[in-house]
């Protein structure tokens, strides 16, 4: 296959220093980084937040780069042939594409996309495969993995940069595995990361505050959502689906979004408070457990969660709604999310008495979700003490809200460092405390260093409290400055418990 046609193709290109090599059998692999460049690699440079791919082409091409993919030309110095295009995110994903072959043409890719709830519903929907005999593999926040009893396999990003994407999806699709679910990211989707794939199917979770040091706008965030549909494979004969959260505002506007050249498509909504394809009535949630009967278009099936919480049957119902797409049978749909204990990081208890619940909301709705589910659950006479505090580098006008939300739904809460990198902790626990009505004492404590606000909630609650230690869930690190320190919720909770005098 010819690079220079595919350029022509897709990314428009501005110049071409050498048609004699752009043959994509005449290069070794990819890739961004020019420290990591191996002889024979096409080096695409890429302008990120802080370092530009632009200022390393030297070191790429002593490193052995054979062709540079660029937003501007080369220096005279430099020898070395290069393609200038409009964008080299777009033009890498692409490239990446055709040099493994297209792997999502011989899989069926299901992108899961929303501001909370990825991670539940992918491995919601991984175990619904395997329930059904089917092979499926995962890539997502956790890592990816090629079924549900191998390890994750990390990676830096909830949806890899698209060579190592690629990369993995080759590999999948080499092993014969035909299903893969798959977290897609907002940023990942803006960035042109999966700008290669061909999508089976596509599923959207919600739409709430975040990433707005990114997007500016919820509508700049909602449009970069939206994109996945336009990742839809075209071939009329090709099965291919969205499952749609109906209950959410924005969402609700994305069946008119479905472009015209993409032919068939099966629409399923599911919500609570809607009208739905796919529903759940009779709501029961109580401790350790959640009740629904689920309402779908080929039948309706009492279902029994192990997962806590009213969001939690939010993502059951869109991993069903996958499943009926796919053609899985209502009775093992159900039966495949009944069995999932619990999800990493996801409403995670560490211990029961007291309650102790690690989890991931890291936004002002996801907060609310898991403190409205944590009160629930608050036995008569406990209390429900909630440890979090916002990332630094990231959207500020999320901090005053979380505080209001925390303040509101919680007895006491402690508030502290989560990830501050460059900013100052201590600013971004005052951006939170703006939010906060009354600043009690008794009820509002601040403790910037982490692992101390964990021990104090532990060590100074009862047998019947409940205690939410929100913002990390799985993630074993905190970020200061630039440096990532060893540092677990759930490792800190377990040290904490072991200090409890009764």
């Amino acid at each position: 296959m010819n690079i220079e046609k595919k350029i022509t193709d897709c990314f428009e290109p501005i110049e071409v220093s050498n048609r004699e090599i752009l043959n994509i059998s005449n290069f070794t692999g990819i890739a961004q980084d020019s420290r990591k460049v191996l002889k024979g690699n096409i080096f695409v440079c890429i302008q990120g937040e802080r370092t530009d791919g632009h200022d390393h082409i030297k070191q790429a091409v002593e490193n052995g780069a054979k062709l540079i993919i660029s937003q501007k030309k080369l220096p005279d110095d430099i020898n070395c042939p290069y393609i200038v295009v409009k964008d080299t995110k777009f033009a890498m994903a692409c490239l990446s594409a055709m040099f493994y072959k297209n792997p999502s043409k011989d899989t069926d890719l299901i992108g899961v996309t929303g501001t909370n709830g990825k991670t539940t519903v992918t491995h919601l929907v991984e175990t619904i495969f395997e329930k059904a005999g089917i092979k499926c593999a995962l890539i997502g926040t956790l890592g990816s993995r090629l079924s549900s009893e191998e390890d994750y396999t990390c990676s830096d990003h909830t949806t890899p940069q698209a060579p190592e994407l690629q990369q993995k999806l080759r590999d999948i699709a080499d092993k014969g595995i035909k299903k893969v679910v798959m977290e897609v990211s907002s940023h990942s989707l803006d960035q042109h990361r999966v700008a290669g794939c061909e999508f089976s199917g596509a599923a959207f979770t919600n739409l709430t505050q975040d990433h707005l040091d990114y997007h500016i706008t919820m509508e700049n965030y909602f449009k970069a959502k939206a994109k996945l549909l336009n990742l839809l494979k075209k071939e009329p004969d090709r099965n291919k689906y969205a499952v749609i959260n109906i209950d959410d505002g924005y969402l609700s506007e994305l069946p008119g979004l479905i472009p015209k050249d993409t032919e068939n498509i099966k629409i399923f909504t599911c919500g609570i408070k809607n009208k739905a394809d796919i529903t759940a009535g009779n709501i029961d949630i109580s401790p350790g457990k959640t009740k629904f009967l689920c309402k779908t278009p080929v039948g309706s099936k009492k279902v029994k969660l192990r997962l806590t919480g009213l969001f939690n049957i939010y993502n059951a119902l869109t991993a069903i709604g996958i499943g009926i797409a796919e053609g899985i049978s209502l009775k093992d749909c159900v039966e495949a999310v009944e069995s999932v204990p619990s999800i990493p990081g996801r409403f995670e208890a560490v211990s029961r008495k007291p309650l102790v619940i690690v989890d991931y909301a890291h936004t002002p709705n996801g907060l609310e979700n898991v403190l409205e589910s944590a009160r629930m659950i608050v036995p008569a006479k406990g209390e429900l003490i909630c440890v979090f505090g916002c990332g630094g580098d990231r959207d500020v006008t999320k901090r005053p809200r979380m505080g209001k939300i925390a303040e509101k739904l919680s007895d006491k809460i402690i508030i502290t460092s989560d990830n501050p990198r460059t900013e100052d902790p201590q600013q971004i626990i005052t951006d939170i405390l703006t939010g906060i009505n009354e600043l009690n004492s008794k009820k509002i404590m601040v403790e910037i260093d982490r692992a101390i606000a964990i021990e104090q909630a532990i060590v100074n609650s009862g047998e019947k409290d409940v205690i939410v230690i929100a913002g990390k869930g799985h993630e074993d690190y905190q970020i200061i400055n630039d440096e990532k320190f060893h540092f677990d919720d759930r490792e800190e909770a377990k040290k904490a418990l072991k200090k409890i005098k009764r």
